[in-house]
């Protein structure tokens, strides 16, 4: 016995819609234009905030010796390693989002490594950014090494959206 079949409606296809107008496109080119100027000066500006937070943390954490003060400096050095995580998976995102490229992430992800590199030489009064000995220094680099790798790898094989 089969059971009697039930009407089932169809929508109709959705008409294309027109193409885009020349000001529309100029107007895009323009915020995704932005958009990578805004992710180029947010690289550099969260590598010299990783820079920063990474000197002073160690410094704090070479201070403290024994019992809840090595507590309170271990929980700096994880919760530095994990805010660098943080940042730089929210800038590539951004980078990628604002720009509508799968090579957005480049955009944010080289100056950060140059900041980065630059902070590893001494300057002319003899000041060092990252010291050898900074182990949250050289945490901090690889924690952002690895996160731009990723990110930019994630972008690159992921499929391109389908088109309406």
């Amino acid at each position: 016995m089969t059971s009697p079949a039930a009407p089932v409606s169809v929508l109709p296809e959705p008409s294309p819609s027109a193409p885009p107008g020349r000001a529309e496109r100029a107007l895009d080119r323009a915020l995704r234009v932005a958009g990578g100027v805004v992710a180029v000066w947010a690289g550099v500006l969260a590598a010299l905030l990783d820079l920063i937070f990474a000197t002073w943390a160690w410094e704090t954490v070479q201070g403290r010796a024994g019992g809840t003060q090595a507590l309170v400096g271990i929980g700096l050095a994880v919760a530095g390693v994990a805010a660098v995580a943080a940042s730089t998976v929210l800038l590539g995102w951004f980078a990628h989002a604002s720009t509508g490229s799968r090579w957005g992430v480049a955009l944010a992800a080289l100056p950060w490594f140059l900041v980065i590199v630059v902070g590893g030489f001494r300057t002319t009064e003899g000041d060092l950014a990252l010291a050898g000995d900074n182990v949250l220094g050289l945490a901090l680099i690889v924690t952002g090494a690895v996160t731009f790798a990723v990110l930019g790898f994630r972008h690159l094989v992921a499929p391109p959206p389908a088109q309406p």
